[in-house]
């Protein structure tokens, strides 16, 4: 009970907050619309820019981490994909937004702030190396599928150059890359950058957290519940069973399990919702999945942390 209270419930509280403050006390969804917008499209990639760059890649970038991650996200992506088109009878572009959301945990919003709570801020190091390549691996699965099943004639490489197009414009793309390029190059950033760097960065979690939980607030819950459910039983479930197990057979040490298994545990992101918004496709599902499936969370995060000790 203690690990629920001191770890989870204060991630959750804030996402509650912003939940009441839209609910209760009639703050505006645009309010939360553009909040989450400075957080994913500025934020966010400052504090990637800020984390990657401060990187010791020799004691966090993890091959075998990055496998069992990264294995675990391609399986639950075909899981979504397969499962809503065969089982579900979903046309395939609803498929894709679905494997959208199997694939694509919430890291940033709720693994990164779970993760310090429970194993402090050097624990994060971990959490870094895989949301670098977490953003552009699932954009390039999910948007070279859509672009693929959407192609309508085009050849091979007029699909390809959309979905370079497509990745190139991503704002988490965008800081992974000047961050990697900082710590590379070992580039000096001047004091007052740095301190101008760090306001915003401390800024993208609470943000982030406080406007998910607005725009959470004005979904409604609809759609497919049983695909729902299917979407959620990946995330919480498949996904980080998969990453443990590789995790277990390679035996990876604790750290990187730690959190390897704790980003794929997160719920699906609300970048579920703007992708299959971006292409117009099974929104109402993406919605209902980002709000079931942060509910769920609650317990299953809380399961898997007893699991990891």
């Amino acid at each position: 009970m203690s690990t629920l209270i001191e770890v989870i419930l204060p991630v959750f509280l804030v996402i509650g907050f912003g939940y009441g403050a839209h609910w209760l006390l009639g703050a505006k969804s645009d309010l939360f619309e553009q909040l989450m917008k400075f957080a994913q499209g500025f934020a966010f990639p400052v504090l990637l820019f800020r984390g990657i760059s401060r990187l010791h890649l020799g004691d966090t970038f993890d091959p075998m981490m990055l496998g069992a991650f990264y294995t675990g996200v391609t399986i639950a992506f075909a899981a979504g994909l397969l499962g809503a088109r065969y089982l579900f009878g979903r046309p395939w572009p609803d498929s894709v937004a679905v494997a959208f959301a199997t694939s694509f945990s919430n890291g940033g919003l709720l693994g990164l702030p779970i993760t310090e709570r429970a194993y402090g801020a050097e624990a994060l190091g971990y959490n870094f190396a895989i949301i670098a390549f977490h953003a552009p691996f699932v954009y390039m699965l999910a948007v070279t599928a859509m672009e693929i099943v959407r192609a309508g004639g085009r050849s091979v490489g007029a699909t390809m150059l959309s979905v370079v197009r497509s990745m190139a414009k991503n704002p988490f793309v965008i800081g992974i890359g000047l961050g990697a390029l900082a710590n590379v190059t070992a580039l000096p950033i001047p004091a007052p950058v740095g301190a101008a760097v760090d306001l915003v960065a401390n800024a993208a979690i609470p943000t982030a957290l406080f406007a998910l939980g607005g725009i959470l607030a004005a979904y409604k819950p609809e759609g497919d519940l049983r695909l729902v459910a299917w979407i959620a039983g990946i995330s919480l479930i498949l996904h980080p069973v998969v990453v443990w197990l590789i995790a277990q057979g390679v035996s990876l040490d604790i750290g990187p399990t730690r959190s390897a298994v704790l980003m794929a545990a997160m719920a699906p992101g609300v970048n579920a919702y703007v992708f299959a918004n971006m292409y117009g496709t099974a929104k109402r599902t993406a919605a209902t999945a980002v709000l079931a499936g942060t509910a769920a969370s609650i317990i299953t995060v809380w399961a898997w942390l007893w699991v990891l000790g």
